[in-house]
């Protein structure tokens, strides 16, 4: 009988012997992560996206006619658009803000309750 081969399904393969890390640790950087730096990559992700919205606003000025609640009016379509989900934010910012103050509430109340 011969030995069995190496890379016979039933036997699992041979890795290699890792090769020897220095004792040091890895590096870290120099300056880890601060607010400035977040709030500097914040304010040119915005200005990037500020960009992209001007570009398309001034793409899309055919004026549009529209109609709401008997109110009839004519605006560029960007703006339309850019309005529409400039409304829509504000009414997530002020349902969350309901939910926020919701919880606020629930929780001085509990806190109250178990101080007590």
């Amino acid at each position: 009988m011969s030995s069995p081969d190496p890379a016979s399904p039933s036997q699992p393969p041979v890795k290699p012997a890792a090769a020897p890390t220095s004792p040091a640790a890895p590096k870290e950087p120099a300056i880890g992560f601060t607010r400035a730096g977040a709030l500097w990559s914040s304010l040119i992700a915005g200005f990037l996206i500020l960009i992209l919205l001007l570009i398309f606003i001034t793409q899309n000025t055919t004026s549009t006619p529209f109609q709401f609640l008997g109110w009839h009016w004519s605006l560029p379509l960007g703006v339309a658009i850019l309005l529409a989900a400039v409304v829509g934010g504000l009414i997530t910012v002020a349902v969350g803000t309901a939910r926020i103050l919701q919880l606020r509430r629930a929780a001085k109340k509990h806190h109250a309750a178990a101080s007590r």
